[in-house]
């Protein structure tokens, strides 16, 4: 079966703004802002079965395209305030996919969408991807853009979009976001980290 060629329809465009002020009684020495936008849209290889053996390379062209959408939207919404320090990626697909489906649109090329909006980010963007129904809700897990042992960038937040996805299709969710809020972990640096996984590994 040849490869679908156009890229499919977006069926709706959501964004979802987080905003901590306090926590814990404490107020914040500073917001902890997190915005995720996210697309609905058909997906072109969904009930055709994996024994297809089909690559998927029209889906990573799928999440370039609307990845620069969806990072435009987001970035849109820190226009002058603080610069984003954090990103994730999350994708949920519809029961007639697969999850593989999901891996091609997050894993390969999504990045690159997102790294060029934001003008930086050779960290390792988190991702998160699962088959389920209509309604369901899925984290999107932020690490930091310019370094992964970043902790104060590293966060969470739950999305989901009610009546999506359908059976036939993707939700794919894109975020970017601040620090915790009272950020205060100290953990190992990098090269510390690496001295000790070079320990482990004699």
């Amino acid at each position: 079966m040849g490869h679908p060629s156009a890229l499919p329809t977006i069926r709706q465009l959501h964004v979802f703004e987080r905003e901590i002020l306090s926590e814990a009684g404490q107020g914040a020495s500073r917001p902890s802002r997190h915005v995720v936008a996210a697309a609905v849209f058909k997906n072109p290889y969904a009930g055709r079965g994996a024994a297809s053996k089909e690559d998927l390379d029209h889906l990573v062209d799928i999440s370039t395209e609307i990845g620069a959408l969806l990072t435009e939207r987001v970035l849109a919404r820190f226009a002058g305030q603080e610069r984003p320090r954090a990103y994730g990626k999350a994708i949920i697909v519809g029961m007639s996919g697969e999850s593989e489906h999901g891996a091609a649109m997050i894993h390969p090329r999504l990045g690159l969408s997102m790294r060029k909006g934001l003008g930086a980010g050779p960290a390792l963007i988190p991702g998160n991807a699962k088959v389920a129904s209509a309604g369901a809700s899925i984290d999107v897990v932020f690490g930091g853009a310019e370094d992964a042992w970043d902790y104060d960038a590293m966060d969470g937040i739950v999305v989901s979009v009610p009546g999506a996805p359908l059976l036939d299709e993707l939700v794919l969710f894109v975020g970017f976001g601040t620090v915790r809020i009272n950020a205060r972990v100290r953990g190992a640096s990098a090269e510390q980290v690496a001295r000790l996984v070079a320990d482990i590994r004699k």
